[in-house]
C-alpha cells in the first residue's frame, strides 16, 4: 500500500513538472502568494535570526510548498516566488532529481538567499542548477546564526509533512519566470 502511495506520488510530481512557472490565473497567483507568507512566517518561528538574511540578502526565492517521493530514484517538484530587494519580481519552480537509496514521500519548504544582485542575476538568466556541493540548513533555532552563503547563495530547508528514508545524490534545477503581472507585490515580512 505505502509502496503505491510513494509511487503515485512521484508520478504526480512529475506530471506537475510540466506545468507553467507562474500562476496562469489571479487565484493561483493569490494562494500561491499567501502560501509564500505562510512559509516566511514558519521559517521565522522556527529560526527568527533568519531575519538578518532578509534583511542583507540582495534577493531570495521562496518555495511554500515541494513535494518529495522516491523509490530508490526520487523526483521533487515545487512553485515559489523570487524577490529582489524586497518586492516580488518573478516565479519559480524547482525539479529535483536523486538516485540512491530513498524511500518515502515528504512536504518540504526552501528559502535560498541570495548574497548580491550577480547571484540573483545568474539565478533569473535561465535553468539553474544547483551543483552536489550546495546544501540546505535545516531551519531550528540559532541554525541562521551559524549559516553562511555559499556559491553566493544560503539555503534554508523546513519539512512540513511525511516520512522519508534518504541517503541519495541529486540536484535541484530551477526555472524563472519575471513577473508580468503589474500589482504591487511587496513582501509582507
Amino acid at each position: 500500500m505505502n509502496v503505491k502511495l510513494v509511487a503515485l506520488s512521484l508520478c504526480a510530481a512529475i506530471v506537475l513538472g510540466g506545468c507553467s512557472t507562474a500562476p496562469e490565473k489571479m487565484e493561483g497567483r493569490e494562494v500561491l502568494t499567501a502560501q509564500v507568507n505562510e512559509a516566511v512566517a514558519i521559517f521565522g518561528e522556527r529560526d527568527p535570526e533568519i531575519q538578518q538574511f532578509f534583511d542583507k540578502s540582495y534577493g531570495y526565492a521562496v518555495l511554500p510548498k515541494v513535494f518529495k517521493g522516491a523509490i530508490w530514484a526520487g523526483g521533487a517538484y515545487g512553485k515559489g516566488e523570487v524577490y529582489e530587494k524586497g518586492k516580488m519580481v518573478g516565479y519559480c519552480d524547482m525539479k529535483q532529481a536523486t538516485l540512491g537509496f530513498s524511500l518515502g514521500g515528504e512536504y518540504f519548504r526552501e528559502i535560498i538567499f541570495f548574497r548580491d544582485k550577480p547571484d540573483l542575476d545568474a539565478f533569473k538568466a535561465e535553468e539553474y542548477t544547483f551543483s552536489a556541493q550546495v546544501t540546505g540548513v535545516a531551519a531550528t533555532t540559532g541554525a541562521a546564526v551559524k549559516a553562511d552563503y555559499k556559491s553566493g547563495m544560503a539555503v534554508f530547508i523546513t519539512t512540513d509533512k511525511g516520512l522519508m528514508v534518504d541517503a541519495s545524490l541529486g540536484g535541484q534545477k530551477f526555472k524563472y519566470a519575471g513577473n508580468i503581472f503589474l500589482e504591487d507585490t511587496t513582501m509582507k515580512k
